[in-house]
């Protein structure tokens, strides 16, 4: 199983990205999805995460201003980022639960400039 995460990329503070996140292989169906983050010097933490049916969890950090969602055919999930603050600067990983464990994804990295 791969994840395979695009969409990261450098902008203003006030703007929008949209990350996407891929799964590839052989599974049979994924549990929850997630995204996670890591700032230079910090740990990695968790940005937001949705269940299966659609049920989501954020940080505080992005509340209001983060939106994840899933599409449960394509295996795909995503992370709409809008009003985009320097203190999301960050590398983003995508995390998916499956019945055997986890899977992580490359990381996309997310650059904010005031």
């Amino acid at each position: 199983v791969q994840l395979q995460a695009s969409g990261g990329g450098s902008v203003q503070a006030g703007e929008s990205l949209r990350l996407s996140c891929a799964a590839t292989g052989s599974f049979f169906g994924i549990d929850d999805m997630a995204w996670y983050r890591q700032a230079p010097g910090k740990q990695r933490e968790l940005v937001a995460r949705i269940t299966r049916l659609g049920g989501t969890v954020y940080a505080d950090s992005v509340k209001g201003r983060f939106t994840i969602s899933r599409d449960n055919v394509k295996d795909t999930v995503y992370l709409r980022m809008n009003s985009l603050k320097p203190e999301d600067t960050a590398v983003y990983y995508c995390n998916a639960e499956f019945n055997w464990g986890q899977s992580w994804g490359q990381g996309t990295q997310v650059t904010v400039s005031s």
